[in-house]
C-alpha cells in the first residue's frame, strides 16, 4: 500500500501487555526494519499477481516466512508471532499482509498431518518464497456450510481421482502448491471428507476463470477432471479432513483479526495527522468535539480488539487449550470493529476519503473481505454460541 503520509510504523505501545515475552518484541522489530526499509513501497502492485510473488520473494528472503510455516516445520508454529506480522504487514500493505497469511493457511494442514518426505518437499520452498501456497476449501455451493462439499476424491489402487471445483481460493492461479479438501464419502457430512496436496501440473487440473474483487488479490475458481494423484499426498487419514481444515483455522482464524488491528491502526495513526493539520473554521478538526469522541471510539474499539485478539493467542500458544470460541470472538470483534473505524476515517477525511488511491480509500476497500473470508461475522456469533452452549 503506497504511503503518501509521514507516518513511520504502527504504534508498539501494546508490546508491552503481558501476552508477549522477548522473543516477539525481537521479532517484531526486525519485520518493522524490513518495512521501514522501504521494501515494501518499491513494490509495483499495478499487477497483482506479479506484486505477491515478488513480495512472498522478499519475505522469504528476509526469514520472515518461517513464521508463519514453524521454520518448515521444524517448530511448531506460534499464534502470537503470526498475529504480529499480519497486523505490522496490514498496517504498511494489504497484499504483504496476504502474501504472508497464504503461506501459513496454505501449508498449516501439510505442517500437520503430512507424511514427512512431503512437508520437506514442499514446506522449505514455501518458506524460502520460492512457492507460493494456497488452502481450497470453500466451493460455490459450500463456503460456512463445509458439509455441502461436492468436489469428490475416489480411491483407484495407488492413487486418487478427484473431480469437482473450488471457489474464491486465494493464490488460485499462481500458487505452486494446493491444499485441497474433497469429499472421500467415508461417512455423512463434515467426517467424510478428506485433506489432499495438489500441484497445479498434475493432469486434469485447470483453473477455470480467474475472479476481480474491490481490493486486488489473486484468486480463482479450480477445476479438476479426472485429476489424478499419488495417494501418498493424502494428509491425515481417510475422512480426516475436515478435523484437519478446522486445526488449520484454529491457528490462523485469530490472525485474521491480527490483519484488522493493523488496517484499523492505519486508520487511526493516519486520522490523528489529518484532523491536527486540516483547518477547519479558524482551528484545526481536531479541536472540534465530535472529532475527539469520534477518535475516542475508534482509539477504544481498536484496544477492545487487541486484546481479545492477543487472550485468544496467548491461550493457544502458553495455555494449550482450545481456542475455537476465543478465536472467533477476536476474530468478529477485530474485524467487525476495523469496519467501523475505518469507515470514521473516511468521514473525518472528507472528500479525500473516496478519492481512489487515497489511504483512507484503500483501507475502506481492503478491510471488507475480512468480515467474510475464514468465517463470516453471523457464523462467528454461531460458533461462539456453540461453544457457550456446549460447556453447560
Amino acid at each position: 500500500m503506497a504511503a503518501p503520509s509521514a507516518l513511520l510504523g504502527p504504534t508498539r505501545e501494546h508490546l508491552a501487555w503481558p501476552f508477549f515475552d522477548d522473543a516477539h518484541r525481537a521479532f517484531t522489530e526486525r519485520l518493522d526494519a524490513f518495512a521501514a526499509s522501504g521494501v515494501l513501497h518499491d513494490v509495483d502492485h499495478a499487477d497483482t499477481d506479479a506484486a505477491c510473488r515478488t513480495l512472498v520473494r522478499l519475505l522469504g528472503e528476509a526469514g520472515l516466512l518461517a513464521a508463519a510455516t514453524g521454520d518448515a516445520g521444524r517448530t511448531a508454529i506460534d499464534s502470537r508471532t503470526i498475529c504480529l506480522a499480519r497486523e505490522t504487514l496490514a498496517w504498511h500493505d494489504g497484499l504483504a499482509d496476504f502474501a504472508f497469511a497464504m503461506q501459513g493457511l496454505g501449508t498449516g494442514a501439510i505442517n500437520l498431518a503430512a507424511e514427512d518426505d512431503l512437508k520437506q518437499a514442499v514446506l522449505p520452498r514455501v518458506t524460502s518464497g520460492e512457492w507460493l501456497a494456497a488452502f481450497a476449501l470453500s466451493e460455490a455451493e459450500a463456503g460456512s456450510d463445509v458439509a455441502a462439499m461436492q468436489c469428490a476424491a475416489r480411491r483407484e489402487g495407488d492413487h486418487f481421482i478427484l473431480d469437482g471445483e473450488k471457489t474464491w481460493i486465494s493464490n488460485g492461479g499462481i500458487a505452486d502448491v494446493y491444499t485441497l479438501f474433497a469429499r472421500t464419502g467415508e461417512q455423512p457430512g463434515t467426517r467424510g471428507i478428506s485433506a489432499f496436496v495438489v500441484f497445479p501440473d498434475d493432469p486434469g487440473f485447470s483453473i477455470k476463470e480467474r475472479i476481480d474483487v474491490i481490493a486486488p488479490h489473486p484468486l480463482a475458481t479450480l477445476r479438476f477432471d479426472n485429476c489424478r494423484i499419488p495417494a501418498s499426498r493424502l494428509l491425515g487419514a481417510p475422512g480426516e479432513g475436515f478435523k484437519i481444515a478446522m486445526r488449520t483455522l484454529d491457528i490462523f482464524r485469530a490472525s485474521v483479526a491480527g490483519a484488522a488491528l493493523g488496517f484499523a491502526r492505519r486508520a487511526l495513526d493516519e486520522s490523528l495527522a489529518h484532523v491536527k493539520s486540516r483547518k477547519m473554521f479558524g482551528a484545526t478538526l481536531a479541536d472540534l468535539q465530535l472529532t475527539q469522541a469520534a477518535l475516542g471510539d475508534m482509539a477504544t474499539g481498536i484496544d477492545a480488539a487487541a486484546l481479545l485478539t492477543y487472550r485468544a493467542a496467548w491461550r493457544r500458544d502458553v495455555e494449550q487449550k482450545p481456542t475455537t470460541r476465543e478465536a472467533a470472538m477476536a476474530k468478529m470483534t477485530a474485524t467487525e470493529n476495523a469496519q467501523a473505524i475505518i469507515d470514521r476515517a473516511v468521514q473525518l477525511f472528507g472528500g479525500r476519503g473516496v478519492r481512489s488511491g487515497e489511504i483512507a480509500e484503500k483501507l475502506y476497500r481492503e478491510i471488507r473481505a475480512l468480515r467474510i473470508y475464514e468465517g463470516a461475522t453471523e457464523v462467528q456469533k454461531l460458533i461462539i454460541a456453540r461453544e457457550l452452549l456446549k460447556a453447560v
